[in-house]
């Protein structure tokens, strides 16, 4: 199975399970009332939408460059995942207004049922992020990543679920004060930890579309390729930027004045060969050359 159709069954299967699992927590959370239980399957209907999302950006990201996208469509799958930043913290705020209305209302009986259906949630979530997160890493997929850590909000969600639950469970038969309200609390904790996650998420996605540089790490892992390859006596500049699952770099680089334009060109094309052989995540490098003089000649002449 090629790399890309690995992705796109883990967005398939993420989006099935999302659907399944809305109508159960909505479903369950409605016949015995459990706010926490609602809230969380309001937040799988917003994943039910990212997910797609994800799905969509995952097949533009596969299509090749053109005239009107010489770079490529990676970039698509960095706006899913900004979507997904998005619906995540719209949710939280939706968790907190439904927990806060239940603190002020009679608590409602709690279920074992509602309990159960937390605890598979919970289980069903964590596999799906481990699976996931697994296949998102291996091809640099930040709309797989995305949908990841949607899936491990969801456990954080579903965590909750079965602690809230469980402690009105256990305030409902020993009559403990206040444990009676352990659900819509449990709301509230939740939807910090969503809300953070959507916020780390968010920036990530801005950082991409505003072409941040790398990390020093990566760059300076390109200045030991570039450095290494023969003829190259200074590096001038690196930059380099995600558009997706993919980077482009572009690198300026002396070498020696006297060597032929054809020389030059050798140099330019190792530089590029090499850091796409040793970076297989590298779509395109750019490489300008320039003049290299003795350290006596470097005062009078300038670089383009």
């Amino acid at each position: 199975m090629q790399a890309r159709n690995k992705t796109i069954v883990a967005v398939w299967i993420s989006l099935i399970s999302n659907v399944l699992l809305t109508g159960l927590k909505i479903g369950v959370g409605l016949l015995f009332k459990s706010q926490v239980l609602v809230a969380d399957g309001i937040h799988n209907a917003g994943d039910v939408v990212a997910t797609f999302a994800a799905l969509t950006s995952t097949k533009i990201a596969q299509k090749p460059a053109d005239d009107d996208h010489p770079y490529g469509h990676g970039k698509a799958e960095v706006l899913a995942s900004a979507v997904v930043a998005i619906i995540l913290a719209l949710a939280a705020l939706l968790m907190i207004v439904k927990s806060v209305e239940a603190l002020f209302e009679p608590p409602e009986a709690s279920s074992y049922i509602a309990l159960g259906a937390a605890v598979i949630s919970l289980i069903w979530k964590q596999t799906l992020y481990v699976y996931c997160i697994r296949i998102g890493r291996a091809e640099n997929s930040k709309s797989l990543m995305a949908t990841a850590y949607d899936h491990i909000a969801d456990v954080y969600a579903s965590a909750a679920a079965v602690a809230g639950i469980g402690l009105s469970l256990i305030g409902d038969h020993y009559h403990i004060p206040f444990t009676e309200y352990g659900d819509p609390l449990a709301g509230l904790i939740v939807s910090y930890f969503v809300i953070k996650l959507a916020y780390r998420m968010g920036r990530e996605s801005v950082d991409v579309l505003m072409d941040k540089n790398l990390s020093e790490d990566k760059l300076n892992e390109i200045r030991s390729i570039v450095a290494a390859v023969n003829y190259v006596k200074r590096i001038d500049r690196i930059r380099a930027r995600e558009l997706g699952n993919y980077i482009i770099i572009d690198v300026r680089v002396s070498i020696p004045n006297d060597l032929t334009v054809q020389q030059g060109h050798d140099v330019s094309k190792e530089i590029r060969d090499t850091i796409k052989h040793k970076m297989n995540y590298v779509e395109e490098v750019l490489v300008h050359i320039n003049p290299w003089y003795p350290a006596s000649m470097d005062k009078i002449r300038g670089e383009v």
